[in-house]
């Protein structure tokens, strides 16, 4: 019996690697039927190509893989986290300067949320970095209404269960109590939709800010609310492991962010 892979690599992957979307999105393109291979439309991600297959997505040819890149961005509070909004409403990708390439967010912050949101060209990386099996911790600092102690934490740290759904242990520390108000610092390993805010008020606390201050090694520091950062080709190799032929860009240089100006 003939075990030998075929050759080349999966079309999900050489679409996510080419950042045409995440291989999960690619998948659903090309079950879609947006997706041709050499002159044929396809409806199944169970298909390896190779460099010399001739891909289309929307009948538009294949724009070659760029090297990978990652962003740090200081997202401000009132932007949306997607690439359209049906309420209109102004998005991330927005106020990006306008010579960023094509970028995907790592995950999300929500509308009222800010602080790092990390942003990629490569699906792959996007999906490397989401994947629950990394485990980087995101750490936020957090502003709540009310007088928090150990006793009103503890359940947090334990794992909560909110409407059936399991939470796992988070990392909290009271910082400081502020009047009405007291900031938090918190660690998070999963990033499950509005997490945090859910797991405050199962514990009678409201949110009022709410700022992610990293995301695995990748540091907010003191990047600017609205600009956006390059992290140095080294860097993103070291950290995520991509092999000796990842090949470097020209030296990143720190940009600051437009103000939203409608929908590109």
């Amino acid at each position: 019996m003939n075990t030998t892979p075929p050759p080349g690599e999966r079309i999900a992957k050489v679409l996510a690697r080419a950042g045409v979307a995440s291989r999960r999105e690619a998948e659903r393109m090309i079950e879609a039927g947006r997706v041709s291979v050499n002159g044929k439309t396809i409806d199944s991600p169970a298909l390896n190509v190779t460099p010399a297959d001739k891909i289309t997505v929307d009948a538009k040819p294949l724009a070659a893989p760029e090297p990978p890149r990652l962003w740090l961005y200081h997202k401000p509070a009132g932007l949306v986290t997607s690439a359209r909004d049906e309420k209109g409403r102004p998005t991330v990708f927005d106020a990006l300067p306008e010579d960023m390439p094509r970028v995907m967010s790592v995950g999300r912050l929500d509308l009222n949320s800010e602080g790092l949101l990390l942003l990629t060209n490569d699906g792959e990386i996007k999906r490397r970095l989401e994947l629950p099996s990394t485990g980087w911790l995101r750490k936020y600092r957090v502003r709540v209404k009310g007088r928090p102690d150990d006793a009103m934490l503890e359940p947090l740290r334990k794992g909560i269960t909110i409407d059936g759904e399991r939470f796992q242990p988070m990392d909290v520390s009271l910082d400081r109590q502020q009047g009405a108000n007291a900031w938090l610092t918190i660690g998070i390993r999963e990033g499950r939709n509005r997490e945090i805010r859910r797991a405050m008020e199962a514990v009678g606390l409201v949110v009022n800010r709410l700022l992610r201050v990293s995301y695995g090694p990748f540091q907010l520091g003191e990047l600017k609310e609205g600009a956006v950062e390059e992290i140095r080709p080294r860097v993103l190799r070291d950290q995520l492991g991509l092999d000796k032929d990842f090949k470097p860009t020209a030296t990143p240089k720190p940009r600051v962010a437009r103000k939203p100006r409608g929908k590109r």
